[in-house]
């Protein structure tokens, strides 16, 4: 099991730990509903520095992004970023990725922590191109400020303005003492804030700051727990739960962040399954009745017919009901949709409905 290098910090702030994509990270510290509620009116940190970390240099590291990723990277400029997928040759996802151009002719890839491997080994498989690739994983971390108070709790730490950063922008630059920190916005939990990007040895310098300039504000440490009921409550998809090898992006409502105008991986198949309608699509939604949905409860037909298992659910902390996501024919996808979730003996009634489920 490997250790962030804040995990004696959490250990220190009575979290609890647990072995997550094979790292040691903090799931909660004062329960996730507190956590939650932090980040939705206040600001909240988490250490994410478990996430995989790619560089993608030289003249051909444009040509072998665009072959693996789904969304078109030519778009990009510096100091943008974008979300993409990279497509496997069966019709499903290796890993769902944010791509960042750092500069000309370079790219950070920031992939899921438990596709790390994985992800390295099929990206080096289609680097037929010469493009230069470096794992940054073991020596950079990650910890993303979230929550409406985020910008003006942090402002005193940069000389950037931190309000000008935009959504999937970033700026490199001082950050908390440290000259060259990757301070971007691309939040997963739908609360504003933004993450910063700093070498091992930089992160306790940059929590410690952070924490004494957010202490006003109320900053609080948040874990892994309430990150996933966050995002879900945004409609997010999680790799593992909602997408995996097996599901197309196109049936998980990623046909968005695919780019047919350029060759890539499954290419031409995606396209023709975009252009016949899906069998199946991932849809949001609510219980009717009290009840909390969990993943691999079955989603079933008013017969009680199994159409589908729940991909993501809880009992949304902001919305005090149950929500979910899930994978049914085409036929129940559409918003308003009646279907059920088998709670243990019991159909609990759910409407299909448009996410974000939160509106902030």
């Amino acid at each position: 099991m490997k250790d962030t290098a804040l995990s004696s910090t959490h250990e220190a702030l009575g979290a609890k730990m647990v072995p997550f994509a094979g790292y040691n990270m903090p799931v909660q510290y004062e329960g996730v509903n507190i956590e939650h509620e932090t980040v939705r009116k206040a600001v909240g940190v988490f250490d994410v520095s478990h996430m995989g970390e790619f560089l993608i240099e030289g003249p051909n590291a444009l040509d072998l992004i665009q072959k693996v990723s789904s969304n078109d990277a030519s778009k990009l400029v510096v100091g943008k970023a974008q979300y993409s997928c990279l497509p496997n040759d069966d019709g499903g996802v290796v890993d769902d990725l944010i791509i960042y151009k750092i500069k000309d002719e370079t790219y950070l890839l920031v992939v899921n922590a438990s596709n790390i491997e994985k992800d390295w080994n099929w990206i080096a498989s289609k680097n037929d191109v010469g493009a230069e690739m470096r794992d940054l994983s073991e020596d950079y971390s990650l910890l993303a400020i979230q929550g409406p108070k985020a910008i003006e709790a942090m402002q005193s730490l940069s000389s950037h303005d931190l309000s000008a950063i935009k959504f999937y922008n970033f700026v490199v630059g001082d950050f908390a003492g440290i000259e060259h920190a990757i301070i971007s916005a691309t939040g997963y939990t739908g609360s504003g804030g933004f993450e910063i990007y700093c070498k091992n040895s930089e992160v306790k310098q940059i929590w410690d700051k952070v924490f004494e300039a957010g202490a006003e504000f109320g900053i609080k440490p948040i874990g892994l727990a309430a990150r996933d009921t966050l995002r879900l409550e945004m409609g997010y998809c999680l790799y593992g739960n909602d997408i995996d090898d097996t599901t197309s992006p196109i049936e998980a409502g990623l046909g968005w962040v695919c780019k047919f105008n350029k060759a890539f991986t499954n290419s031409e198949a995606l396209q023709a399954e975009k252009e016949r309608t899906p069998e199946n699509k991932l849809v949001a939604f609510k219980l009717d009745e009290r009840g909390i949905p969990r993943q691999g409860y079955d989603i079933v037909d008013g017969n009680g017919k199994t159409i589908g298992k729940v991909t993501s659910g809880t009992m949304s902390p902001s919305l005090g009901y149950g929500i979910g996501m899930g994978y049914v024919p085409k036929v129940f996808s559409k918003v308003d949709s009646k279907i059920f979730i088998q709670v243990r003996k019991k159909a609990i009634p759910a409407t299909v409905v448009k996410p974000p489920f939160y509106k902030g």
